[in-house]
């Protein structure tokens, strides 16, 4: 029998499967991706996880307002995010995991509106 080539364990099922579980599959490739330098994976990985490093410092109360600008020059770039979540009211919440936020435009700043992801949130 064969070895998964992440955890080890024996495989089951077919002759050519190299992974016991869809979990040690993507586990593995991650942590191949992961040490190239450079690749697009790696990049958006990056800059996934500085969007969320910074919306979380921001966002100590589960709610909170700051200028774009603040956020922008710390490397925050709101292109990137995972998913998103569209409020009752129309608004556009952009998601980077379980910290989200939204662009507001007051008269000469514009700010982002941070919010964290909450359970009536997965209803929709």
């Amino acid at each position: 029998m064969p070895n998964c080539l992440y955890c080890n364990e024996n495989i089951h099922g077919r002759t050519d499967k190299k992974f016991c579980s869809p979990y040690c599959k993507s586990a593995y490739h991650y942590q191949q991706n992961k040490s190239k330098e450079g690749t697009l994976f790696s990049v958006i990985d990056h800059q996934l996880k500085t969007n969320r490093r910074l919306l979380k410092a921001y966002n100590k109360a589960g709610k909170a307002t700051v200028r774009k600008q603040t956020l922008l020059a710390e490397g925050f770039n709101p292109k990137y995010f995972t998913h998103y979540w569209k409020a009752q009211n129309g608004n556009l919440y952009l998601f980077c995991y379980e910290y989200g936020f939204m662009e507001l435009k007051e008269v000469n700043t514009i700010k982002y509106v941070l919010i964290l992801w909450q359970a009536y949130m997965d209803d929709k």
